[in-house]
């Protein structure tokens, strides 16, 4: 007769070293876990950013079409940072600054400045998809793994298994 390469072990009388087998797994379980919603959290804080980042870029896009669908030159509020603003109107023959990456600034037509923000924004879009999805998936290791746990506490004879 062939030896099973596991053997069902009733829990009712668990011995010492399945009990200490048992711990250790619930520990593994408990710090992957916690490894988990640390990822999440991080995840999270990624997608605050981006829908930051892409709220910014869409209102220099509607700004820049605001612009250019205008009559004649609009009086605007011109931020200087700080929630600091002066009046001022725009040329709309002017060429666009925009910053490219590493503080630097490029000077280029309203036309090339909104194809880049276009660009951004369908860069940001897909990094945002990225990123839900990995969250989708950290939250369903969560979901797995807690069940887990939850079962293994749950169990008759495990006492107090992975508890504090």
């Amino acid at each position: 007769m062939v030896e099973p390469a596991f053997r069902l072990i009733p829990m009712a009388n668990p011995t010492p070293a399945d009990e200490e087998k048992l711990e250790a797994e619930v520990q593994e379980d408990l710090m992957r876990l916690e490894a988990y919603r640390s990822q999440l959290s991080a995840s999270l804080q990624q997608h605050q950013i981006l829908t930051a980042s892409r709220a910014e870029h869409d209102r220099a896009r509607e700004s820049l079409e605001g612009v250019d669908r205008a009559t004649e030159s609009p009086e605007m509020l011109i931020p200087l940072g700080g929630e600091t603003y002066v009046r001022g109107s725009v040329d709309r023959s002017a060429r666009v600054l925009i910053g490219v990456g590493s503080g630097v600034v490029v000077e280029m037509d309203r036309p090339k400045a909104a194809e880049l923000l276009a660009q951004r924004l369908g860069k940001i879009d897909q990094a945002v998809r990225d990123l839900e999805g990995q969250m989708n998936a950290l939250d369903e290791r969560i979901q797995l793994l807690s069940r887990r746990l939850e079962s293994v506490s749950r169990a008759p004879g495990s006492g107090d298994v992975g508890g504090d």
